[in-house]
C-alpha cells in the first residue's frame, strides 16, 4: 500500500528548514526532517505493560525535528516550543536521570539536574538508548524540534515521538541502519530506564508501525502485530458513504507521567494483582503480570483480590476481551460497535482502573453527549491530558463546536487558560502514517 502523507504540510517543513539552514550555516536542501506523529488507542488501555493486546493509530500532527549532522560530536538543538538551548556530546557516557546511592535513596545527578528538568532530556536518553545496545556515534547533529499545534503533555504520546524523532535523527546523521521493531526497544528504553516511566511499547509501536486508515493490532507479550484496514465500503446513512474523523478535545491539564505517582502505582498494582492469582493458581515462579494469568484462573481465584486489585484485574480482562471486538467490528466497518466499545473502555478506565482526574471525565461525558459522536474515551494515562472521539465526518465540525460551548461551563478556569494561551481546544484530525526521515 502506497505511503498517504497528509502530514506534515509543505509549509510546516519549508520554515522549519529554514531555521535549521541559518543554524548549521547550510543550505535548506541539506535539512532533513524526522516526522514523528502523535497517536491514539482507541482500544488497549493501560494494557500493554501487563503484555495485553492493544489498538492504536497514528493521527495527521505531530513534531517535526530538522537536523543537519554536526561536523563533530557536538550536538545543539533549539525548540520552537521551549526556551534554552541543549548542548552535549554524543560519545559522552549517558546514565538514567535516577541513580541510586549506597542507602538506597534515589538522587540526581547534580550536574544534568537543571537540564533533565527541561526539553533536553529526550535527546540525551536517546544517546542512552543507541549505546545501551553498542552503538558508538561519532556525529552529532544541530537541529529544531517542535510542535506547531502545542500538544505537548496533553496524552497523545509526545514524549514517545520526541524520543523516536530523537532516534532516527541520531540514526540517520551516523549512517545506522536500524528496522522500526529495533527502534520500539530503544524508545522503551528512553522510557523505562532513562526516564523511569514503567510503560509499555504501545505508544512507540503505533508510531513507527501504523498506516494511513488502518488500525494497529499489538500483542505486547508477544510483539505480533496486524495492520486491520477498514473495508472500503462504509456504513451509509440516508443513502450517503459514512466517514469518520477523530475529534481531540484538550482539557487544559498538562504534566509529565514521570513525575505522577499514579501512573507508576497503577501499574504496581496490576502486577501484585497478578502475583495473587498466580500464586493461588499454585505458581510461584511465573512473572508477576496479568497475561501470564490465564481468564479461567482470574475468574477461579478472584476473590482473593482485594478491591482495589480486583478492579485493576477487571480492566485488564475486560480490556482485552473490548480489543478482539474491536478489531472485528473495525475489520467489518461496524464503526457503531467499534465506538460503543471505545465508550467502554472509557468507562472502565474511570470505574475500574480509576485514572480519571475530573476535568477529563467531564469532558469525556460531554463527547459522548456531542452530536455524532460514536465513541469516546481518555488519550495517554487519563491523569492529565485530552479525550478523544470518533465522529461521523459530516457532523465533525458540529461537535466540535459543542464540545467548544460546553466544556467552559464545566471547567471555566482550564478553558480560560487555554483560551488565554491561544490554545486551540479541539482539534479535528484523521488518521496518520508512521514516523519517517524526509
Amino acid at each position: 500500500m502506497a505511503p498517504h502523507y497528509s502530514w506534515p504540510s509543505d509549509r510546516a517543513v519549508a520554515e522549519v528548514r529554514q531555521i535549521v539552514s541559518n543554524m548549521a550555516g547550510v543550505t535548506k536542501e541539506e535539512v532533513r526532517i524526522a516526522a514523528s506523529p502523535y497517536r491514539i488507542c482507541p482500544l488497549g488501555a493501560h494494557i500493554d505493560h501487563q503484555g495485553g493486546t492493544v489498538s492504536a493509530m497514528t493521527l495527521d500532527m505531530g513534531i517535526l525535528l530538522g537536523f543537519v549532522p554536526s561536523r563533530s560530536s557536538e550536538v545543539l538543538l533549539m525548540s520552537g516550543d521551549f526556551e534554552g538551548q541543549v548542548r552535549f556530546r554524543v560519545d559522552e557516557i549517558q546514565q538514567p536521570t535516577q541513580t541510586t546511592t549506597e542507602n538506597g535513596n534515589a538522587r540526581k545527578d547534580s550536574s544534568e539536574l537543571q537540564e533533565q528538568c527541561k526539553w533536553g532530556r529526550y535527546a540525551r536518553g536517546a544517546i542512552y538508548a543507541l549505546q545501551s545496545r553498542g552503538h558508538k556515534l561519532s556525529k552529532g547533529i544541530i537541529g529544531l524540534i517542535s510542535d506547531g499545534d502545542g500538544l505537548n503533555s496533553v496524552g497523545l504520546s509526545s514524549s514517545a515521538a520526541a524520543g523516536i524523532a530523537y532516534l532516527m535523527a541520531f540514526e540517520h546523521a551516523n549512517n545506522l541502519a536500524i528496522s522500526p521493531t529495533e527502534n520500539i526497544e530503544y524508545d522503551r528504553l528512553i522510557e523505562n530506564e532513562y526516564l523511569g516511566l514503567k510503560n509499555g511499547i504501545m505508544d512507540q509501536s503505533a508510531i513507527l508501525l501504523s498506516s494511513h486508515g488502518c488500525l494497529l493490532c499489538m500483542n505486547c507479550k508477544t510483539k505480533d502485530y496486524s495492520l486491520i484496514q477498514r473495508p472500503k465500503v462504509q456504513e451509509y446513512k440516508n443513502g450517503q458513504l459514512k466517514g469518520t474523523k477523530i475529534l481531540v478535545a484538550l482539557s487544559g491539564l498538562k504534566g509529565a507521567l514521570t513525575s505522577n505517582p499514579g501512573y507508576n502505582g497503577r501499574v504496581a498494582e496490576c502486577q501484585k494483582a497478578a502475583q495473587v492469582l498466580l500464586e493461588a493458581s499454585g505458581d510461584f515462579t511465573g512473572e508477576p503480570i496479568l497475561s501470564n494469568v490465564k481468564p479461567e484462573v482470574y475468574e477461579t481465584h478472584k476473590c482473593k483480590l482485594d478491591s482495589n486489585l480486583a478492579k485493576r484485574a477487571e480492566h485488564y480482562f475486560s480490556e482485552n476481551m473490548r480489543v478482539a471486538k474491536g478489531v472485528e467490528a473495525w475489520a467489518k466497518g461496524n464503526l457503531k460497535e467499534f465506538g460503543e466499545l471505545v465508550s467502554a473502555s472509557g468507562r472502565s478506565s474511570i470505574q475500574n482502573y480509576e485514572c480519571g482526574a475530573e476535568p477529563l471525565i467531564q469532558l469525556y461525558e460531554i463527547l459522548l453527549r456531542a452530536p455524532g459522536v460514536l465513541g469516546a474515551r481518555f488519550s495517554g494515562a487519563g491523569f492529565r491530558g485530552c479525550c478523544i472521539a470518533f465522529v461521523e465526518a459530516d457532523l465533525a465540525d458540529e461537535a466540535a463546536a459543542f464540545v467548544e460551548r460546553e466544556y467552559p461551563k464545566a471547567q471555566p478556569s482550564l478553558a480560560r487558560e487555554m483560551e488565554l494561551h491561544g490554545q486551540t481546544s479541539v482539534f479535528i484530525c484523521e488518521s496518520g502514517d508512521c514516523a519517517r526521515v524526509i
